[in-house]
């Protein structure tokens, strides 16, 4: 316990106070995140707060974490997004070296770290899967989970409050389950997080940009699959029959939203990493959510899918994940077509307000006709 609360301890420290310094020199610097037609902020903001979330986790991590062979190495992914998702930042980055960079760094979290998903633990009616097979999976997971946050970290304090909650319960499960070196990483990016969110909730002071959200989605990859591999353990002393059910549902918000974003953009003969406006918190903001609406919102939504899939947690692992995806698809669609009616004109009261509108601009354009 000792080492988690000297860790928790350093990350946020660290990360409170390295923040302001961060303003200072973006501003100086003018290293801005420039509003366009995507994007809701309306003023230049100051990015790079991903630098204060990283000195605070890589340090608290470090010397906070009792000695693991596969530490130095986790580490050394986490440098790898971090150059990565810095140079993105201030000098932008292609999406296909973006790519190669993640690849790089699962590479080393794989082959170095010994991070793998071996066992489905009877999803699909899977078990153990054939060595290639649990390569090409493992990466796939860590690619998804990564850029996952990347994606979702459109508005103030989303990224940053989901990447809270999801390493806080990774952390916790591994205190219990006596997995100190995961539950410091998890409580030490938790608490460097938390930090960040003073300045980062809405109204935004900094963005943590690519270097905070792709740290968050590596460091999550590395939490969920050590979960599932420790959870789906029987004889274990906190074993979790349906594990991959609860590390989907832990997750669900970010994973859900990316996998659904790929697969439209696919259908739709684009690339999966073309931007557009079709991610949850677009939805919800075209129903006229304020950022802190959306955020409790997503973050309650995650709570209730970590409850119902811990109450499920005895059943067979498929069941539980088809319900979670069920109402996953049903929650987006109510979002969905709610937005499609607002977008669409079918509601009464904005038809009403669109018709007064018209009304008195034409009554103006009449009066300057008799004018003339």
């Amino acid at each position: 316990m000792q080492h988690i609360i000297i860790s928790a301890f350093l990350a946020f420290i660290i990360t409170y106070f390295a923040i302001p310094v961060i303003i200072q020199i973006a501003k100086s610097k003018k290293l801005f995140d420039e509003p366009d037609e995507r994007k809701v902020h309306k003023v230049v903001i100051p990015t790079l707060g991903g630098l204060g979330i990283f000195a605070g986790f890589i340090v608290a991590t470090l010397m906070g974490a009792p000695d693991a062979p596969e530490l130095k190495y986790f580490a050394a992914a986490t440098i790898v997004i971090f150059f990565l998702g810095l140079k993105d930042d201030i000098l932008v980055l292609s999406a296909n070296k973006k790519f190669i960079g993640q690849v790089i760094a699962g590479f080393i979290v794989m082959h170095f770290g010994n991070i793998y998903i071996n066992d489905m633990h009877g999803f699909l009616g899977i078990n153990i899967i054939p060595y290639y097979a649990s390569i090409f999976l493992t990466m796939f997971t860590i690619i998804v989970i990564t850029n996952a946050f990347n994606l979702i970290d459109g508005i103030d304090g989303l990224a940053g409050s989901l990447g809270f909650i999801t390493t806080l319960v990774f952390g916790a499960y591994f205190y219990y389950a006596n997995e100190l070196t995961y539950a410091v990483i998890a409580i030490s990016l938790a608490t460097a997080i938390l930090a960040f969110l003073i300045y980062n909730f809405s109204p935004a002071k900094i963005f943590m940009g690519d270097t905070g959200s792709l740290i968050i989605g590596l460091v999550n990859s590395i939490l969920v699959i050590k979960f599932i591999n420790v959870a789906g353990v029987q004889d274990q002393s906190f074993s979790l029959h349906a594990a991959p059910a609860l590390g989907f549902a832990i997750l669900i918000v970010p994973l859900f939203d990316t996998l659904r974003v790929f697969g439209l953009r696919i259908l739709d003969r684009r690339s999966p990493f073309s931007p557009d406006r079709i991610h949850v918190h677009h939805y919800m903001l075209d129903l006229g959510f304020s950022h802190k609406k959306i955020t409790y919102s997503l973050i309650a939504t995650t709570v209730l899918f970590i409850a119902a899939a811990f109450t499920l947690r005895n059943y067979n692992c498929t069941l539980v994940i088809g319900i979670l995806l069920t109402l996953a698809v049903c929650l987006i669609g109510i979002l969905y077509f709610k937005r499609q009616k607002i977008k669409a004109g079918y509601e009464i009261e904005p038809q009403q307000s669109s018709i007064i509108t018209n009304h008195k601009i034409f009554n103006l354009s009449s009066e300057a006709v008799e004018v003339e």
